[in-house]
């Protein structure tokens, strides 16, 4: 195992321009090590002190009354960056996300997170299956992601599905089964444990008596020609 630490994350927001007048009104962080998610995550409503759009509420159900009151993001910008720390962050059409988060973490004072640590599945996705859609729904879609958590838009539950895309698209299920081209040094050798020897050899279960019984059975099956497998393997055994 690599212990790659990475962070897939979602935003919502009430619209498109974030160095404009548009604010996050949720942010949802899963945290994944070699690409399993660990159950530990960062969720929080943001108020965004701003009217919401009828049609933003549409999608993530989020309205202006309820969002009244929650925490603003200064408030909770030191919180989200202890729990990213130095990982990598994953999302999908990352530049978007990041624009947010950037111009709230600026706005609240603090320094923005450099585009190298922003990882974006919208680009892999694309690069992978060139031509095919290529949102989170059409992947979840593709990879058999149940999608019957959510019935609206929300921010942990997009990480979380995404934290399962992501290992789609990195070939991670294989890997982690032992599939994957072992030509690949980064994860595809790393992710399956090698197995260590036993300090105490277990004791012989079969008896003297059983073992000649085989070697007799064995020997009928191509008699006393070297050439077989089983025979290689009995002047192995026997040296």
């Amino acid at each position: 195992m690599t212990g790659k630490r990475e962070i897939v994350f979602d935003t919502e927001t009430t619209g498109f321009d974030a160095r404009g007048e548009d604010r996050i009104t949720e942010i949802g962080c899963v945290e994944i090590i070699d690409l399993m998610p660990t159950g530990n995550s960062f969720h929080s409503y943001i108020d965004p002190q701003r009217d919401v759009p009828e049609k933003v509420t549409e999608i993530t159900g989020l309205t202006r009354e309820f969002l009244t009151g929650k925490p603003l993001f200064k408030d909770k910008a030191k919180e989200f960056l202890d729990f990213v720390g130095d990982a990598q962050l994953v999302a999908h059409n990352a530049e978007f996300d990041m624009g947010f988060v950037n111009a709230e973490l600026e706005r609240a004072g603090f320094a923005p997170i450099p585009p190298k640590r922003f990882t974006d599945t919208l680009k892999i996705a694309r690069a992978k299956f060139p031509g095919s859609p290529a949102s989170l729904d059409a992947l979840c879609k593709r990879f058999n992601v149940s999608l019957s958590s959510r019935d609206k838009h929300g921010a942990l539950i997009d990480a979380e599905l995404l934290a399962e895309v992501y290992l789609d698209l990195s070939g991670g299920r294989m890997r982690k089964f032992g599939f994957a081209d072992t030509s690949e040094k980064s994860l595809d050798s790393t992710l399956v444990p090698v197995a260590r020897p036993r300090p105490t050899p277990l004791p012989q279960r079969v008896s003297e008596a059983e073992s000649e019984t085989h070697r007799k059975f064995v020997q009928k099956l191509g008699g006393d020609n070297e050439n077989m497998v089983w025979q290689r393997y009995w002047r192995k055994a026997s040296a």
